[in-house]
């Protein structure tokens, strides 16, 4: 059997090392919230830690993937990012607090920003441009499958083996993620790449109509908060009636339904943005998040409920996902691709650092159908900006990079 030429060793490998990544850190990501309410931390501490952690990655990989377009050396901040990113699930396991849970977070996801820009724009540069969505939504599949088998394995273990010891074992995959990237991630003819100059002129020197679709991702991502706040909202929601090790472990198998949505729904998703346009599938994604939103305001405290809401939350993340860097590289000129995904990523990054940190004090001192109903309202602002900021866009000369 002959595979199609975009699934070339690059996207093949970065696919591969993004299942072993998230299979470590996801099997952390699940158990967190009940870590920290082991730990006696407040509800807000989560929204603190997911924020801080997020906001910290957005900035480093706006200038990780500066720096690697500078330097020309994208493979090697990939894999210096990879490293971060393996060894953090050793800082929460030896965590007598959610102050070191929230600095070995932020080593981890600091990791992620060091890695991420130089990565995609790796993939980008490896296939065609008709070919990005199928490249994008595979390398998602790949990291959401990982994502799938870390929930599995933290929902068998949790009832038989203590979190920390959990935590140290999520050690192994991070460590096989590196070395996959090692062997597999190739970048293409890296000495010939343009160079940017400054990082502000080059910043300024972004396609007009890519600075209008960030600013689309930002109102949205601001509604985007982190999906482990979800699980603390069912563990809380549902311990009442089941107990917190049953409520513990359903919030596991919520959120391993939400990733097996996910990794089901990547791949087909950037294939029909490929083939209908990537901007009406993200418009429909987005349009799915405020359907969601609303939903868990309405839905009543039962399982089965939950259990819909978390697989249409794994649909529009994969849509997302998928189609923004998809967008991304078809918006960004090939020699800017790293810093373009770095502001891309930033940007996200931003959002999350915002939405997290008010939606965890939103649920704490006011409520949760409050929180709901302020990123579903958000979430809609943002969908209506996505329409309206990229068919605006259409209109400009591409290569316009002053005056947005």
């Amino acid at each position: 059997m002959k595979w199609p030429p975009w699934l070339n060793s690059t996207v093949l490998g970065a696919g591969l090392a993004s299942f072993f990544g998230d299979l470590g850190y996801e099997t952390v990501t699940v158990l967190l919230p009940s870590f920290l309410i082991l730990l006696g931390a407040p509800v807000y501490a989560l929204g603190i830690i997911e924020g801080l952690s997020d906001g910290a990655s957005s900035f480093v990989k706006l200038f990780s993937g500066y720096f690697a377009d500078k330097l020309g050396k994208r493979r090697e901040f990939a894999l210096a990012g990879s490293v971060a990113t393996a060894i953090f699930p050793a800082f929460l396991a030896a965590a007598a607090s959610w102050f070191v849970v929230l600095a070995g977070r932020i080593i981890g996801w600091i990791g992620k920003g060091i890695r991420s820009p130089s990565r995609d724009a790796i993939i980008a540069n490896s296939v065609e441009k008709k070919d990005l969505g199928k490249a994008f939504g595979f390398h998602r599949a790949g990291d959401t499958l990982g994502a799938i088998a870390g929930p599995a394995i933290a929902l068998v273990l949790v009832s038989t083996v203590a979190i920390r010891t959990i935590f140290w074992l999520a050690v192994i995959p991070g460590v096989l993620a590196f070395i996959v990237l090692w062997l597999w991630l190739k970048e293409k003819n890296p000495e010939h790449q343009n160079r940017p100059k400054r990082l502000l002129p080059s910043l300024r020197g972004l396609p007009l109509r890519f600075k209008a679709f960030l600013g689309a991702v930002l109102v949205f991502g601001i509604a985007d908060f982190s999906q482990t706040l979800l699980i603390a909202f069912v563990i809380v929601a549902l311990t009442p009636s089941m107990g917190f090790t049953m409520a513990t472990a359903a919030g596991a198998g919520l959120y391993l339904v939400r990733n097996i949505v996910y990794a089901a729904a990547s791949y087909p998703l950037g294939w029909l943005g490929d083939r209908i346009g990537r901007r009406p599938v993200l418009v429909c994604g987005y349009s799915v998040a405020v359907v969601t939103f609303i939903g868990f305001i309405l839905a009543p405290v039962n399982i089965w409920a939950y259990g819909i809401l978390f697989a249409l939350c794994g649909l529009f993340i994969a849509a997302e996902d998928a189609l923004e860097s998809a967008l991304a590289g078809e918006m960004v000129g090939e020699e800017a691709r790293g810093l373009g995904f770095g502001a891309l990523a930033a940007t996200n990054g931003i959002g999350d650092l915002v939405s997290s940190v008010m939606i965890g004090f939103v649920w704490t001192f006011i409520g949760y159908s409050t929180g709901f109903a302020i990123a579903a309202v958000i979430a809609a602002a943002g969908t209506i900006l996505l329409v309206w900021t990229t068919r605006a866009a259409v209109r400009a000369t591409p290569e316009s990079g002053s005056g947005a």
